[in-house]
């Protein structure tokens, strides 16, 4: 059975690929670079966008990446407004998200005790 999805849910989604696009071919600020566009929440009225991103670097240089993003957000907007075709054209705000880093991490340390709990079980049925 196929999955619908809301309006506002393509819409997010369409921000989210064009911003990425926009971001990656058309923003020259340096900060700016390594970074991906992990969602995008849009409020029922189209009048706020949060646009979460995620960065190689982690959160070294956040408020770097961030102040680029701020600064650029007027040139995405109107970008974003000539290919996105919806009568209000979202304000962005850029908000990192830690979730990626935080799955990372709890993944490192699943792998931490299953070699943990695989080395006593072969210290266990060596003795």
């Amino acid at each position: 059975m196929a999955k619908e999805f809301s309006r506002s849910q393509r819409v997010a989604e369409q921000i989210r690929r064009e911003l990425a696009e926009l971001i990656r071919l058309e923003v020259k600020d340096p900060r700016v670079g390594f970074i991906t566009l992990t969602d995008v929440e849009i409020t029922p009225d189209y009048a706020h966008a949060k646009v979460f991103f995620t960065s190689m670097r982690g959160e070294e240089g956040l408020d770097e990446i961030l102040v680029g993003l701020r600064r650029a957000s007027g040139f995405l907007r109107r970008e974003l407004g000539k290919r996105v075709r919806i009568h209000t054209l979202p304000e962005l705000h850029f908000q990192y998200d830690s979730s990626v880093e935080r799955g990372s991490r709890m993944s490192q340390l699943i792998d931490e005790v299953v070699r943990e709990d695989d080395a006593r079980h072969k210290d266990d049925a060596e003795s």
